[in-house]
C-alpha cells in the first residue's frame, strides 16, 4: 500500500510537469508576451491573429460600446446600493423582491448587450477565430461584475455583487 500512494502520487507528479511542459513550449510567444503584459487588445490582435483591419475595426467596436457598458454598471450599481439599503433597513419583503428584480433586469440588458458585442467583434474576424472567440468571452459575461466595462481582463475574474 505504501509504494501505490508513493507509485501514484509521483504519476500526478509527472503528469503536472508534462502538462505545464507542453502548455509553455505550444504557446505563441506573441500571445505571452501580451498576456504577461495584460494588454487585452494585443492579445486579441495576436491569438485570434487579427489583420490590421480587423484590430482597428474591434478597436473601434470597444471604443464606441465602452460608455454604453458604463452606463449600464452605473445603473446596475445604484440599484444594487438601493436594494442593498432596503436590506440594510429590513424593508418589506415586496420592496425587497421589487429591488431584486430591478437588478436582475439591469444585468439581464447588460449581459444581452454584452453578448451582442462579443458576436459583432466575432463577426470580424475569421470564422475559426470568431468561433473560438465566442466560446472563450461569451461564457464569462454572466460573471462580470457590472462596475466597470469589461475590459477583457486576461487574469480576473469577475463576481456579481
Amino acid at each position: 500500500m505504501k509504494y501505490a500512494i508513493g507509485t501514484a502520487a509521483l504519476i500526478v507528479a509527472l503528469a503536472a510537469a508534462t502538462c505545464a511542459v507542453a502548455f509553455y513550449f505550444s504557446s505563441d510567444p506573441a500571445v505571452k508576451a501580451a498576456v504577461a503584459k495584460g494588454d487585452a487588445m494585443e492579445w486579441l490582435r495576436t491569438d485570434f491573429q487579427l489583420t490590421d483591419a480587423q484590430f482597428e475595426k474591434i478597436e473601434a467596436l470597444h471604443a464606441s460600446y465602452s460608455s454604453v457598458c458604463e452606463e449600464h454598471c452605473r445603473a446596475i450599481m445604484q440599484a444594487t446600493a438601493a436594494r442593498n439599503e432596503l436590506r440594510s433597513q429590513a424593508a418589506d419583503a415586496a420592496s425587497l423582491a421589487a429591488a431584486d428584480e430591478r437588478v436582475q433586469q439591469l444585468r439581464q440588458v447588460c449581459e444581452t448587450a454584452i453578448a451582442s458585442h462579443v458576436r459583432q467583434c466575432a463577426a470580424l474576424m475569421s470564422p475559426e477565430a470568431g468561433q473560438r472567440y465566442l466560446a472563450l468571452v461569451l461564457p464569462k459575461i454572466a460573471n462580470f461584475d457590472h462596475h466597470a466595462p469589461p475590459d477583457l481582463q486576461l487574469n480576473e475574474g469577475h463576481a456579481h455583487p
